[in-house]
Protein backbone atom coordinates (compact mmCIF):
# COMPACT_ATOMS: atom_id res chain seq x y z
CA UNK A 1 0.00 0.00 0.00
CA UNK A 2 2.95 2.65 1.06
CA UNK A 3 4.93 1.59 -1.52
CA UNK A 4 2.99 2.00 -4.78
CA UNK A 5 -0.53 3.95 -3.60
CA UNK A 6 1.52 6.59 -1.63
CA UNK A 7 5.26 6.61 -1.63
CA UNK A 8 4.32 5.93 -6.06
CA UNK A 9 2.40 8.91 -6.18
CA UNK A 10 5.08 11.61 -4.34
CA UNK A 11 5.30 11.72 -1.05
CA UNK A 12 8.16 10.48 0.52
CA UNK A 13 7.87 12.42 4.54
CA UNK A 14 9.70 9.89 6.18
CA UNK A 15 7.62 9.98 9.44
CA UNK A 16 4.18 10.02 7.07
CA UNK A 17 5.19 6.87 5.36
CA UNK A 18 6.18 5.22 8.92
CA UNK A 19 2.62 6.01 10.31
CA UNK A 20 0.91 4.87 7.20
CA UNK A 21 2.96 1.77 7.66
CA UNK A 22 2.59 1.04 11.35
CA UNK A 23 -1.09 1.87 11.69
CA UNK A 24 -3.07 -1.47 10.99
CA UNK A 25 -5.73 0.10 8.73
CA UNK A 26 -8.12 -3.05 8.62
CA UNK A 27 -8.86 -2.90 12.12
CA UNK A 28 -10.48 0.58 10.95
CA UNK A 29 -13.05 -0.84 8.59
CA UNK A 30 -15.82 -3.05 9.02
CA UNK A 31 -14.80 -6.95 9.49
CA UNK A 32 -16.99 -7.53 5.99
CA UNK A 33 -13.99 -4.88 4.44
CA UNK A 34 -10.99 -6.31 5.85
CA UNK A 35 -9.96 -7.91 3.33
CA UNK A 36 -9.79 -4.20 0.92
CA UNK A 37 -8.62 -2.36 3.74
CA UNK A 38 -5.18 -1.83 2.00
CA UNK A 39 -6.61 -1.39 -1.81
CA UNK A 40 -6.53 1.94 -3.38
CA UNK A 41 -10.01 3.31 -2.30
CA UNK A 42 -12.52 4.59 0.07
CA UNK A 43 -14.60 2.49 2.35
CA UNK A 44 -17.80 2.36 4.12
CA UNK A 45 -18.01 2.59 7.60
CA UNK A 46 -21.68 3.07 8.58
CA UNK A 47 -24.03 5.79 9.08
CA UNK A 48 -23.18 7.47 5.99
CA UNK A 49 -19.55 8.01 6.45
CA UNK A 50 -16.54 6.16 4.68
CA UNK A 51 -12.85 5.51 5.53
CA UNK A 52 -10.64 7.95 3.00
CA UNK A 53 -8.45 5.95 0.80
CA UNK A 54 -4.62 5.48 1.64
CA UNK A 55 -3.45 8.05 -0.19
CA UNK A 56 -5.82 11.00 0.08
CA UNK A 57 -4.94 9.83 4.31
CA UNK A 58 -1.55 10.38 3.59
CA UNK A 59 -1.28 13.87 1.17
CA UNK A 60 -3.62 15.37 3.73
CA UNK A 61 -1.20 14.18 6.81
CA UNK A 62 1.60 15.38 4.79
CA UNK A 63 0.41 18.97 3.88
CA UNK A 64 0.38 19.60 7.80
CA UNK A 65 4.04 19.23 7.74
CA UNK A 66 4.26 18.13 11.47
CA UNK A 67 6.99 17.78 13.59
CA UNK A 68 5.89 16.21 16.84
CA UNK A 69 4.65 18.78 19.07
CA UNK A 70 1.91 19.99 17.50
CA UNK A 71 -1.78 20.01 18.88
CA UNK A 72 -4.06 19.15 15.94
CA UNK A 73 -7.24 19.13 15.61
CA UNK A 74 -9.56 16.53 13.83
CA UNK A 75 -13.01 17.08 12.45
CA UNK A 76 -14.85 14.08 11.71
CA UNK A 77 -13.44 11.30 13.40
CA UNK A 78 -15.38 8.11 11.17
CA UNK A 79 -13.78 5.37 12.23
CA UNK A 80 -10.55 7.17 13.79
CA UNK A 81 -7.69 6.13 11.02
CA UNK A 82 -6.91 9.35 10.55
CA UNK A 83 -6.61 10.27 14.02
CA UNK A 84 -4.80 7.26 14.59
CA UNK A 85 -2.54 8.53 11.87
CA UNK A 86 -1.97 12.00 12.90
CA UNK A 87 -1.46 10.55 16.78
CA UNK A 88 1.77 9.37 15.46
CA UNK A 89 3.08 12.90 14.37
CA UNK A 90 1.95 14.85 17.07
CA UNK A 91 1.58 15.65 20.66
CA UNK A 92 -2.11 15.93 20.91
CA UNK A 93 -5.24 15.58 18.68
CA UNK A 94 -8.77 16.59 19.32
CA UNK A 95 -10.87 14.70 17.10
CA UNK A 96 -15.01 15.95 17.37
CA UNK A 97 -17.42 13.89 15.34
CA UNK A 98 -21.47 14.34 14.94
CA UNK A 99 -22.59 10.51 15.14
CA UNK A 100 -22.46 8.99 19.04
CA UNK A 101 -22.15 5.88 17.77
CA UNK A 102 -19.10 6.34 15.56
CA UNK A 103 -17.38 8.11 18.07
CA UNK A 104 -17.89 5.77 20.97
CA UNK A 105 -16.91 2.68 18.19
CA UNK A 106 -13.59 5.12 17.26
CA UNK A 107 -12.52 5.78 20.91
CA UNK A 108 -12.91 2.20 22.07
CA UNK A 109 -10.54 1.26 19.08
CA UNK A 110 -8.04 4.03 19.56
CA UNK A 111 -7.75 3.32 23.41
CA UNK A 112 -7.79 -0.75 22.73
CA UNK A 113 -4.42 0.08 20.24
CA UNK A 114 -2.61 2.78 22.28
CA UNK A 115 -3.08 6.05 20.72
CA UNK A 116 -3.81 7.81 24.19
CA UNK A 117 -2.72 11.06 22.64
CA UNK A 118 -6.33 11.64 20.31
CA UNK A 119 -9.13 12.63 22.67
CA UNK A 120 -12.15 12.26 20.88
CA UNK A 121 -14.99 14.38 21.65
CA UNK A 122 -18.95 14.36 20.46
CA UNK A 123 -20.58 17.84 18.55
CA UNK A 124 -21.11 19.63 15.75
CA UNK A 125 -16.87 20.55 14.74
CA UNK A 126 -18.10 22.42 11.74
CA UNK A 127 -17.12 25.22 13.29
CA UNK A 128 -13.82 24.21 14.96
CA UNK A 129 -13.30 22.87 19.12
CA UNK A 130 -13.40 26.59 20.32
CA UNK A 131 -12.48 25.08 24.05
CA UNK A 132 -8.78 23.60 23.43
CA UNK A 133 -7.34 26.26 21.03
CA UNK A 134 -5.61 27.73 18.95
CA UNK A 135 -4.11 24.80 17.56
CA UNK A 136 -1.17 24.42 15.30
CA UNK A 137 -2.49 22.27 12.88
CA UNK A 138 -6.91 21.73 11.40
CA UNK A 139 -7.49 18.83 9.88
CA UNK A 140 -10.99 18.45 8.13
CA UNK A 141 -12.50 15.03 6.61
CA UNK A 142 -15.72 16.14 5.02
CA UNK A 143 -16.39 18.32 2.26
CA UNK A 144 -17.57 22.14 3.58
CA UNK A 145 -19.17 24.97 1.48
CA UNK A 146 -16.53 27.29 2.70
CA UNK A 147 -14.16 27.94 4.57
CA UNK A 148 -14.81 29.60 8.25
CA UNK A 149 -14.10 32.17 9.77
CA UNK A 150 -14.23 29.96 13.07
CA UNK A 151 -11.79 27.46 11.64
CA UNK A 152 -9.40 30.67 10.53
CA UNK A 153 -9.42 32.08 14.18
CA UNK A 154 -8.54 28.87 16.16
CA UNK A 155 -5.20 28.59 13.78
CA UNK A 156 -2.20 29.55 15.32
CA UNK A 157 -0.22 31.80 13.51
CA UNK A 158 1.87 29.99 10.84
CA UNK A 159 -0.27 27.24 11.57
CA UNK A 160 -2.03 24.88 8.96
CA UNK A 161 -5.65 24.45 7.90
CA UNK A 162 -6.31 20.97 5.48
CA UNK A 163 -9.90 21.01 4.09
CA UNK A 164 -12.05 19.50 1.18
CA UNK A 165 -14.32 22.89 -0.18
CA UNK A 166 -17.15 21.97 -2.50
CA UNK A 167 -20.26 20.07 -2.95
CA UNK A 168 -21.95 17.29 -4.02
CA UNK A 169 -20.73 17.04 -7.73
CA UNK A 170 -16.86 17.51 -6.51
CA UNK A 171 -14.49 19.39 -4.09
CA UNK A 172 -10.73 21.20 -4.09
CA UNK A 173 -8.55 19.55 -1.41
CA UNK A 174 -7.34 22.96 0.03
CA UNK A 175 -4.50 23.89 2.11
CA UNK A 176 -4.46 27.20 3.80
CA UNK A 177 -1.44 28.85 6.05
CA UNK A 178 -2.31 31.28 8.62
CA UNK A 179 -0.49 34.51 8.70
CA UNK A 180 -0.64 37.95 10.73
CA UNK A 181 -3.32 38.96 8.52
CA UNK A 182 -5.63 36.17 7.45
CA UNK A 183 -5.39 32.88 5.57
CA UNK A 184 -3.12 32.13 2.50
CA UNK A 185 -5.21 29.14 0.49
CA UNK A 186 -4.15 27.32 -2.17
CA UNK A 187 -6.19 24.55 -3.86
CA UNK A 188 -3.87 20.56 -3.94
CA UNK A 189 -6.75 18.36 -5.62
CA UNK A 190 -9.75 17.43 -6.89
CA UNK A 191 -11.34 15.41 -4.18
CA UNK A 192 -14.99 13.84 -3.14
CA UNK A 193 -15.73 13.75 0.98
CA UNK A 194 -19.19 13.22 2.15
CA UNK A 195 -20.48 17.14 3.28
CA UNK A 196 -19.56 18.24 6.33
CA UNK A 197 -22.93 18.69 8.16
CA UNK A 198 -23.40 21.40 11.36
CA UNK A 199 -23.62 25.04 11.65
CA UNK A 200 -20.95 25.97 9.71
CA UNK A 201 -21.49 23.26 7.39
CA UNK A 202 -24.33 21.94 4.43
CA UNK A 203 -27.70 21.60 5.34
CA UNK A 204 -29.40 18.42 4.17
CA UNK A 205 -31.50 20.10 1.73
CA UNK A 206 -28.77 22.42 0.65
CA UNK A 207 -26.52 19.23 -0.32
CA UNK A 208 -29.44 17.21 -1.64
CA UNK A 209 -31.39 19.64 -3.59
CA UNK A 210 -31.16 19.63 -7.43
CA UNK A 211 -29.61 22.98 -7.59
CA UNK A 212 -26.70 22.35 -5.03
CA UNK A 213 -23.49 24.11 -6.44
CA UNK A 214 -20.56 22.66 -7.41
Amino acid sequence: MVAEQIEGRGIRTPRVLEAMRTVPRHVFVPPAYASQAYEDGPLPIGFGQTISQPYIVALMTDLLRLKGDEIVLEIGTGSGYQAAILSRLARQVYSIERQAELAALADERLRSLGYHNVQVIVGDGSGGLPEHAPYDAILVTAAAPRISSALAEQLKVNGRLVIPVGGRYGQELCLCEKLEDGLDCTEIAPVAFVPLRGEHGWKEEEWEGPEAPE
